[in-house]
């Protein structure tokens, strides 16, 4: 026997008292039609076919086929009670189905209650069939009867179809959602999470670099990479292995394996390479979609030179150890979405508070400052040039001010990219200090992911602002050189280099050292002859150069 749907059977009270006062309607109105007390045994016999209905009515069985029973017992009784009230003359023309198709209603309710309405719709059918059936058979021919039967049917649907609408409606709407409060719970579980995860790390490239490493086991290959969008129809390098650095297709609508696994979310194997700047020759291709639950987070490409090299057996292999990293690496990219536009957020907000505050603040000092020597009496020029000392000063404060909150405000443009914003603050800045700046650019149309962009910028401006404040210089030279995964950030400047060991200096370069090793990279502080200091970062492999981008060197602004 098929096992309860929903556990042991539990008479429901309500239901039961509902059947049994239809029950005893009909009855009613069977005997007021016909006057025959023979006639009630159709009544008895439907009171039989209901029992399941109540009695099993979480049985995947019995109780569709107690439903089942109610219709056709009442559809057959409508045609008997109609013909036994045209016998008696009490009702004629057909109409004493009048007196049992009432009941229809039950069973056809039962099943759109329980959201069945496939079977509302086989219970109509075999409503129609019976009647048609029944009239046939005790001779109820008259339209009387026919017209009662298609009200009922008609009204049948009516509470098959519109149930699921009328409960929708009647149900009470859902509760005015707590942005906040789901927040704070979703981040707290983040936390707890984050701290059992092994290393305690969320890191998309740490993740990616972990991936390549457990695929060098099950797959030949001789270069390697993970990609993520970025927006705008374009991904970026994770991780990366191989002997010499690849230039990676990154567009998704080019005609290429990395596009087709992206939208088909399938695995795609080529016998031409992935990469823009791929020198020909034999070469097999293996790119695997990153997929958790119905989303394409990234892709995985194995590339070897040896033809026919990935067979369903690898790709079988790979997909078993690409399958369980996806969700991995979703997650450590939603954490630094999460922790991007939390640092962005921060950052805003302390912007807005030192414009409100302590600038507004010493803005006030000043004008006090201007009114106190507008006042002076004359022959005070010993504390006329102790305000004009203090008026200086308050204006380099401000303007350090100013230029904190340009720092805080600064973002990398996901149109603009990493070396406009560069630009912006090195022109800025420069200008303000009276430094010469030069700029030399060189950037691939690629781009890094948003969370690496993001350090690399202030890194730059840390170098930039050390430069400002310390170094006593003239020029400064920034160079950028960005092709991905690789980039470069290079700040220079003819100032006195180390002579300077001021403690919030030493403290700038540790927290620049910090941001590269968070994304993996390389800093190096060198002298730069014959006078100053190079500071350098340096992300990934050195490309080699097939061909040659555009530069742009443009002094102090342009």
């Amino acid at each position: 026997m098929p096992a309860l749907a929903s556990g042991p059977a539990r008479i429901r009270p309500a239901e039961a008292a509902a059947r049994a006062v239809m029950l005893v309607l009909v009855a009613a109105l069977t005997y007021a039609f016909t006057g025959s007390v023979a006639q009630l045994s159709w009544i008895a016999l439907l009171a039989v076919a209901a029992a399941p209905s109540f009695l099993a009515r979480g049985h995947a069985v019995l109780a569709p086929l107690g439903r089942f029973g109610e219709v056709v017992v009442t559809c057959l009784a409508a045609g008997s009670v109609s013909h036994a009230a045209d016998v008696m003359g009490r009702v004629s023309g057909g109409f004493g189905a009048e007196a049992v198709l009432p009941y229809l209603a039950v069973p056809l309710l039962t099943a759109a209650l329980r959201r069945r309405q496939t079977e509302g719709i086989a219970l109509l059918g075999a409503a129609a069939v019976t009647m048609a059936v029944s009239g046939f058979a005790f001779g109820t021919m008259d339209r009387g009867y026919y017209a009662v039967c298609a009200q009922w049917l008609v009204q049948g649907a009516i509470i098959t179809f519109a149930t699921e609408t009328m409960r929708q409606l009647l149900q009470p709407p859902d509760p005015t959602p707590q942005p906040y409060a789901e927040a704070t719970r979703l981040l707290t579980q983040l936390r707890s999470v984050a701290r059992s995860l092994p290393g305690a790390t969320l890191d998309p490239g740490g993740i990616s670099e972990h991936l390549l490493e457990e695929l060098r086991v099950v797959a030949p290959g001789h270069r390697a990479a993970v990609l993520s969008a970025s927006g705008g129809g374009r991904l970026v390098v994770l991780a990366q292995t191989g002997a010499e650095r690849v230039d990676w297709e990154t567009t998704l609508d080019a005609d290429s394996g990395i596009a087709d696994a992206w939208a088909t979310q399938q695995p795609q194997t080529a016998s031409r390479s992935q990469a823009r700047s791929h020198q020909g020759g034999d070469v097999s291709s293996l790119v695997v979609p990153l997929v958790a639950g119905v989303r394409t987070i990234g892709l995985v490409i194995l590339e070897t030179d040896a033809s026919g090299a990935y067979p369903s057996p690898v790709v079988q292999a790979v997909t078993e150890v690409t399958g369980p990293a996806s969700l991995r690496l979703e997650a450590a990219l939603l954490f630094d979405d999460v922790r991007s536009l939390a640092t962005n957020e921060e950052r805003q907000r302390l912007a807005r508070e030192i414009h409100d505050g302590v600038a507004q603040e010493l803005v006030m000092v000043g004008y006090g400052i201007d009114n106190a020597q507008a006042t002076l009496p004359e022959g005070a020029e010993e504390t006329a040039e102790e305000l004009r000392t203090l008026r200086a000063e308050v204006t380099r404060v401000i303007t350090e001010l100013r230029l904190s909150l340009f720092e805080l405000r600064s973002e990398v443009d996901r149109n603009g990219g990493l070396a406009a914003a560069i630009a912006e603050y090195a022109r800025t800045l420069g200008t303000s200090a009276g430094l010469r700046v030069h700029f030399t650019f060189d950037e691939s149309t690629a781009r890094l992911p948003a969370a690496t962009e993001a350090e690399l910028l202030r890194i730059a401006q840390e170098a930039i602002t050390n430069a400002r404040k310390h170094a006593g210089a003239s020029n400064l030279w920034v160079t950028c050189t960005v092709d991905p995964p690789y980039a470069e950030i290079e700040v220079s400047d003819d100032g006195k280099g180390f002579a300077d060991t001021r403690p919030d200096g030493r403290y700038g370069l540790t927290i620049m050292a910090e941001r590269a090793e968070r994304i993996r990279g390389r800093l190096r502080i060198t002298p730069r002859h014959p006078s100053g200091t190079t500071v350098a970062v340096v992300l990934g492999t050195p490309p080699r150069r097939d061909s040659v981008r555009d530069s742009v060197s443009a002094p102090e602004g342009e």
